[in-house]
């Protein structure tokens, strides 16, 4: 009886994937043909359109994905990959995902923290990869520039480079993430506390809505264009090229990373950071990394090591007697400075002090054969000594390797701005953003349910010292831990448990936005923005 009720379930289970396997071949062919029809007179279309059954498919797909989690054999993979080099193939490929019942994806430069710009959970779906769409376009004399989707960051600051040594922009610090995203999500970097996130940068944009039309700022409408800068891009159509705000820079800024563990002081430091990094001047940005290293006294036991990483503005002259003032603590010397141009800082930064700035154009130059899994909170009171001990007895005993813990100050002009200006809410009153960032090479189930287990754990252990009521997060480091839209399908109120946590006040209007652009609710993913 046993094994009749096995087999007999085996061959329902493999008619059912019979059923699945031909529905999605009929769907790919009807999408292919659909598109033939779309742009009949394009010779060059049908050489960027990959499906399983070409040789360059794989290559493709995996060109981007910057993260293994999302690299594994039961990930879900797109029936098509299309990596348009004209807008038209962007309108065919909207218009025959419409048609044939396709989910949607549209890639930048592949970091989404949960893989959602190249990943689908609910099947079958496409992903439009904007690679080929890397215009830029700088206006020096208005300190403006033009920038398509498919730009990463570094490719970005290189090409302001390359035109003036007085403009910069206030962005991310990892070269490789593409600017569609990152833009649309917030952009914090390491001038924001200057200049603002990338998204308080942006003074047009174009946009492709749900019918294939094309719209800038005048023809979108205040509301798009509002939601568009810290709402992500994703829930109301296809980002094309952002119009930015480029801002001075001089020509010589100090940088500095200071590290201090437990033994030399680090709990006294990170206390006394939390009172400082927000009200220093605005031209200081320093932020707080926190690793566990082996100490250097002679029973060797595991310690935290502190690392204060800084841009300043303008010159260690200038730099020295602001910390002496703001941080004297810190111990600060002028040994510990380096003076550099602004785009030396960029590389200074990422990790990378010592290449030729043409590592910048490299759109896989970040480190992708990891799996990584990132959280984040937000801090609006300074953690107690004794909180802090606390956090480092969790953090040395934990079982994983490579964890990195990370406080980026807010104050200056991100907390000048109203929560409501953007749909980024994370303003006045807000101390820090902090960043768990978990890394790991093992591979196996064994190993990621381990790594993925602490990080729950210790996410759920920093409860007391973040923001509560809600307990705030950065739409940038995307977490599904936090909720998810069954199919797309849930409703604003149980999308609000996630959506309050990115976006606080800002939410209901995020989705009164949605309503109004895509009312079918064809822009959707695990986190997108619903229908009211």
């Amino acid at each position: 009886m046993k094994t009749s009720t096995v087999s007999l379930s085996l061959s329902i289970l493999i008619s059912l994937l019979s059923i699945s396997w031909a529905t999605s071949a009929h769907i790919h062919e009807n999408f292919l043909q659909c598109l033939s029809h779309q742009v009949p007179n394009s010779n060059s279309f049908s050489k960027v359109i990959y499906t399983p059954h070409n040789s360059s498919y794989a290559s493709v797909l995996q060109s981007y994905i910057q993260n293994l989690r999302f690299a594994r054999p039961i990930t879900p993979k797109p029936l098509v990959i299309v990596t348009p080099l004209e807008e038209a193939h962007i309108q065919a490929s909207i218009y025959c995902a419409k048609e044939h019942g396709m989910n949607f994806r549209v890639r930048s430069g592949g970091h989404d923290y949960e893989g959602l710009s190249y990943v689908s959970y609910d099947v079958p779906f496409v992903i439009v990869d904007l690679v080929n769409f890397q215009s830029i376009t700088i206006d020096v004399e208005n300190s403006t520039a033009w920038v398509q989707a498919g730009v990463t960051i570094g490719q970005l600051y290189y090409r302001i480079a390359e035109k003036s040594k007085t403009l910069g922009f206030s962005a991310g610090v990892c070269p490789t993430v593409g600017v569609g995203g990152h833009f649309s999500g917030g952009g914090y970097g390491m001038m924001s506390r200057k200049y603002g996130i990338a998204a308080d940068n942006i003074i047009d944009a174009r946009v492709m809505d749900v019918n294939g039309r094309i719209h800038d700022r005048k023809s979108m409408g205040e509301d798009l264009f509002w939601a568009i800068r810290g709402g992500g891009g994703a829930s109301f159509g296809v980002i094309l090229s952002w119009h930015i705000k480029l801002v001075p820079v001089p020509q010589i800024v100090t940088v500095f990373t200071v590290n201090r563990t437990l033994e030399q002081n680090a709990t006294k430091l990170v206390h006394r950071w939390q009172s400082v990094a927000n009200k220093v001047d605005d031209n200081l940005l320093i932020r707080l990394f926190l690793r566990r290293v082996n100490s250097t006294t002679q029973d060797g036991r595991r310690t935290i090591e502190a690392s204060f990483v800084s841009l300043f503005l303008g010159g260690v002259d200038t730099l020295l007697p602001l910390m002496q003032e703001s941080f004297p603590e810190l111990g600060l010397v002028r040994e510990d400075c380096i003076e550099m141009s602004w785009i030396e800082s960029i590389l200074y930064f990422a990790g990378f002090q010592g290449n030729p700035l043409e590592v910048l154009l490299d759109r896989n130059s970040s480190v992708t054969d990891i799996y990584f899994k990132g959280k984040s909170d937000y801090a609006v009171d300074p953690i107690s000594e004794d909180g802090l001990n606390q956090i480092w007895k969790e953090f040395i005993a934990a079982p994983v390797e490579t964890f990195e813990f990370l406080f980026s100050p807010f104050g200056g002009r991100i907390s000048a701005i109203s929560e409501t200006e953007t749909p980024f809410p994370h303003r006045s009153g807000t101390l820090c953003n902090l960043h768990y960032s978990l890394v790991w090479v093992e591979k196996g189930s064994s190993a990621f349910n381990r790594h993925m287990t602490w990080i729950r754990r210790f996410y759920s252990f920093m409860a007391p010292f973040v923001s509560m009521s809600p307990r705030s997060a950065y739409l940038n480091y995307r977490d599904l831990d936090l909720g998810v839209n069954n199919k797309g399908n849930t409703s604003y109120a149980q999308a609000s448990v996630w959506g309050l946590k990115y976006f606080g006040i800002n939410f209901e209007r995020l989705a009164r936005v949605k309503t109004m652009v895509d009312p079918g609710n064809f822009f959707k993913n695990e986190q997108s923005i619903p229908v009211l």
